[in-house]
């Protein structure tokens, strides 16, 4: 079952737009079905009209607010009898059965409700969170992930976040990205920080480790769009679809991993396109290490996920006005394989951030890298 888009969040007259991309949703259902857990069991007695259909045909325009694959999984689980004998999904019709139907929670139905999970929170007051995400969380539930996400967590850890829209979250890193990230905790916080990501104020720089020797520093201005064969990849595209995207890099150190030149890069965005950095990146023709999507097939088991960390974030606080950054510890797997490569894991720092705004462009953020 598909979930609603979630409302603008609104100040006064003015819409703020969600910085989190549309195809966050599923869209293997349609939109208008019910949650089962909101229906008793259902039964029917079927006509002439149903005569020589399958039975999962049949009930799916007898009852369209689910949608045929969820009243499948029921009658492969058991949920559905005709004639009082559990049901096979292909089964013929003759017309005059009885069939009963027990409706199921479907794993999304129960999304967005909270888990126990050890969060590393950096700073916490009553406004923000800023916590370090480790590699292998999702932030936000979507198809495949409908538990033991991010934003599952939050709503443990603190409750209160149920009344802002997706539990406070304003910005996402990808799966297996680690570093820092951001969560309001109140509607105006979360419209504050919503538009300093619009405005390019809020500041996120980050680190990886790359196959390659790229220059020492350079910029990429590339659009970027969804992949034209591959939905699950982006690419840089000039079609009419591709956003403006702008990456600044700076390499810090390189070293060899099986005899194969590497490198450690700085990375500072001005837009935040779904797996900006990784495209861009791959498109010099310098993919990161552990990158299975973008990178060298062949290196790929070299290091379980690609080697990329959210390592300094800065922001105005959006009580006190003042601006604030953190940055977040290098995590051990990466460290690992700095030492791996013969770099010292010492040279992975980023220097504090001016609280002077950067030149940017661009507009509002996809924000997954």
């Amino acid at each position: 079952m598909s979930r609603k888009k979630p409302p603008q969040i609104t100040n006064g007259e003015q819409p703020v737009k969600n910085d989190l991309p549309d195809d966050e949703f599923d869209e293997g259902d349609d939109a208008s079905e019910v949650s089962a857990s909101e229906l008793a069991p259902i039964s029917l007695r079927l006509t002439d009209d149903a005569i020589g259909q399958r039975l999962d045909k049949v009930l799916s325009g007898l009852i369209p607010e689910f949608s045929r694959n969820r009243i499948q999984q029921w009658i492969e689980d058991g949920y559905v009898t005709v004639d009082g004998a559990p049901a096979k999904g292909k089964m013929t019709m003759l017309g005059d059965e009885q069939v009963e139907v027990a409706p199921q929670s479907a794993p999304q139905d129960h999304a967005y409700g909270p888990e126990p999970m050890a969060l590393d929170i950096l700073h916490e007051d009553k406004s923000i969170i800023v916590l370090d995400k480790p590699a292998g969380l999702v932030v936000h539930p979507a198809a495949g992930n409908w538990s033991g996400t991010l934003l599952n967590g939050l709503l443990h850890h603190c409750p209160g976040l149920a009344n802002v829209p997706r539990a406070g979250i304003v910005h996402r890193l990808d799966k297996e990205t680690s570093g820092l990230m951001v969560v309001a905790k109140t509607l105006s916080a979360q419209t504050d920080l919503v538009r300093q990501l619009q405005a390019r104020t809020m500041k996120r720089q980050y680190l990886a480790l790359v196959w390659g020797l790229p220059q020492l520093s350079g910029t990429v201005d590339a659009p970027m769009a969804r992949h034209p064969r591959d939905r699950i990849k982006m690419a840089v595209s000039q079609s009419m679809t591709a956003k403006p995207a702008v990456t600044h890099y700076r390499r810090l150190a390189t070293g060899l991993i099986d005899s194969k030149p590497v490198s450690l890069v700085h990375c500072r965005l001005e837009t935040g396109r779904t797996h900006q950095i990784r495209v861009h990146l791959q498109s010099l023709g310098f993919p990161l290490v552990g990158d299975a999507l973008y990178g060298k097939q062949h290196l790929a088991s070299v290091f379980p996920r690609q080697a990329l960390q959210a390592a300094r974030l800065g922001l105005t606080h959006p009580t006190s006005g003042k601006f604030r950054q953190w940055a977040a510890p290098l995590p051990q797997d990466i460290a690992d394989l700095l030492v791996r490569a013969g770099i010292d894991p010492a040279l992975a720092m980023i220097p504090e951030m001016s609280s002077e705004p950067d030149p940017m462009t661009g507009d509002l953020d996809d924000d997954e890298y």
